[in-house]
C-alpha cells in the first residue's frame, strides 16, 4: 500500500496511515473479492457463463451444479446431492462459509416449494415496507393507480422534504423483481425523484395500498416438459407522457407457462407513429429474448425454435417481414434490422396478438379495475397455502 497523496510524512516517508474502515468498504474490494472467488471456482472444474458473470456451471457427466453468486451471498444446487455435498465441503476449506440448508430465504425473496413448484415472494420485504411508512393498516385498492392517472412534472404543490417520496419510490423499484404487476406504476412515479410533487407522493401511497391487498403475490414456477417455446409479448403506449410525448415500451417474456423477464420502461426519443413505437418495443423483446436464449442453452434447458414475438400491431408484424416498408423506416433503420434479421434467420418469428389478449398491456398504461384484474393472474399468483412460518436469513450459502 502506498500513503495517500497529502498525508506522506517527510521523518517517515515509509509509513502508512492505520486502515481502520472495513476492507469490503473499499473500492476495489468488491473487484478483488470476485477476482479471488473466480479463481477458486475455475482450479476445480467450472466454467463461467458467457451470459452473466455471476453464474459458473460445473459439469462432469451427467451431473451438473450450478453455483450463482451476489457478492457474499450464494445460491448453489445441482442434480447430484453427494456431489453437491462435496463441492460445498470444498468451498468451505477455502472460505468461511455457512450452509443454511434448503433456499427459503435469500436477498429479500422468500422461495417457498410445493407440489407444483416454487413460488417466489417478497412478502416480509413489502411487509416492513408498509409499517415503515405507516401504511399497514390503509385501505387496499384494486389497482396500484387510477385509470387515468395523468402525472406531470409540473402539477401540485412542491414537497417541502421530498426524502419520504424518494425512499418509498427506492424500495418499491426492489419491490418489482417478484412484482410485474407494479411496475408501470413504478416506472411512472420514478420519473419524479429530483423535483416531486404532491400528486407525486399520493400516487406512491397508493402503490402502497395495493400491496396492502397483495402482499404474497409473487412469481409461481411450475415445472416445464422439455423442449419449451420462449415467447414474448410487446407492448407500446404511444405519446403517453403528456410532459415528453415519449412512448412507453413494455413486454413479457414467458418460458413455457412461467413468467421470467418483463420490462417497462420510457422510449428514449419520441416515436412519430403508434407502429413506430410498437416496433421499438418489439426490438427491445427481440434483443432480451436473444441473450436468454443464450442463458438456458448454457444452462443445458431445451427450447423450440423460433421464438415467437407476439405484437398488438399490424404494422409492426409487417415490417418484421417485408422489406418493402424498409423506405418508410429509415428513422428507426436499426431496430428495423435488428428484428428483421433474426425473423429471416428463422430464429424469431412475430405473430400478431389481439389487444384483448396481450398481457402487456398492464407494463404500459393505467387500467381500469377488470382489464388490471384479469391480466394480473396472468403475471402474478398469491402464495400456496402453507403451515411452515418463518424464514431464514441467507448471507452465505444455500442448497436448493
Amino acid at each position: 500500500m502506498t500513503q495517500p497523496p497529502g498525508f506522506i510524512d517527510p521523518s517517515q516517508p515509509s509509513y502508512v496511515c492505520k486502515l481502520n474502515k472495513a476492507l469490503y468498504g473499499l473500492k476495489q474490494a468488491p473487484r478483488a473479492w470476485f477476482h479471488r472467488m473466480t479463481s477458486f471456482l475455475l482450479s476445480v472444474g467450472f466454467v463461467q457463463s458467457l451470459a452473466d458473470s455471476s453464474l459458473f456451471i460445473f459439469r462432469h457427466g451427467v451431473h451438473t451444479i450450478y453455483f450463482l453468486l451476489y457478492v457474499d451471498d450464494i445460491v448453489v444446487t445441482g442434480c447430484d446431492n453427494q456431489l453437491l455435498q462435496g463441492f460445498i465441503a470444498g468451498l468451505g476449506r477455502g472460505f468461511d462459509i455457512k450452509d443454511l440448508g434448503p433456499l427459503h430465504y435469500f436477498l429479500g425473496l422468500q422461495v417457498s416449494s410445493h407440489n407444483n413448484g416454487l413460488h417466489i415472494s417478497q412478502l416480509k420485504y413489502a411487509h416492513d415496507l408498509l409499517v415503515k411508512h405507516d401504511m399497514l393498516l390503509s385501505q387496499p385498492v384494486s389497482t396500484p393507480m387510477f385509470a387515468k392517472a395523468n402525472l406531470t412534472a409540473t402539477e401540485g404543490e412542491s414537497l417541502a422534504n421530498p426524502t419520504t417520496f424518494r425512499e418509498i419510490v427506492g424500495s418499491l423499484q426492489y419491490l418489482t423483481i417478484t412484482r410485474p404487476d407494479i411496475a408501470f406504476a413504478v416506472n411512472s412515479i420514478s420519473q419524479f425523484m429530483s423535483q416531486p410533487h404532491a400528486p407525486h407522493l399520493i400516487a406512491a401511497k397508493r402503490i402502497l395500498r395495493y400491496i396492502k391487498g397483495t402482499l404474497d403475490h409473487g412469481l409461481s414456477f411450475i415445472p416445464q416438459r422439455q423442449p419449451v417455446h420462449l415467447s414474448a409479448y410487446s407492448d407500446a403506449d404511444w405519446a403517453g407522457c403528456p410532459d415528453s410525448r415519449r412512448s412507453t415500451s413494455g413486454y413479457l417474456i414467458y418460458l413455457g407457462s412461467n413468467l421470467i423477464s418483463w420490462c417497462s420502461k420510457k422510449q428514449p426519443t419520441i416515436a412519430r407513429s403508434s407502429a413506430e413505437s410498437e416496433y421499438r418495443s418489439l426490438a427491445h423483446a427481440s434483443a432480451k429474448t436473444t441473450w436468454l436464449g443464450f442463458l438456458l442453452y448454457e444452462l443445458g434447458a431445451l427450447i423450440q425454435f423460433p421464438i415467437l414475438l407476439y405484437c398488438d400491431n399490424l404494422s409492426a408484424t409487417y415490417m418484421a417481414s417485408n422489406p418493402v416498408f424498409h423506405a418508410r423506416t429509415k428513422h428507426i433503420e436499426l431496430d428495423y434490422h435488428f428484428v428483421s434479421e433474426k425473423v429471416a434467420l428463422g430464429g424469431h418469428r412475430v405473430n400478431y396478438v389481439p389487444s384483448v389478449d396481450q398481457p402487456a398491456d398492464l407494463l404500459t398504461k393505467p387500467l381500469h379495475k377488470h382489464r388490471h384484474l384479469l391480466l394480473r393472474t396472468k403475471l402474478v399468483r398469491s402464495a400456496p397455502p402453507s403451515l411452515k412460518g418463518g424464514v431464514r436469513e441467507n448471507n452465505a450459502v444455500t442448497t436448493i
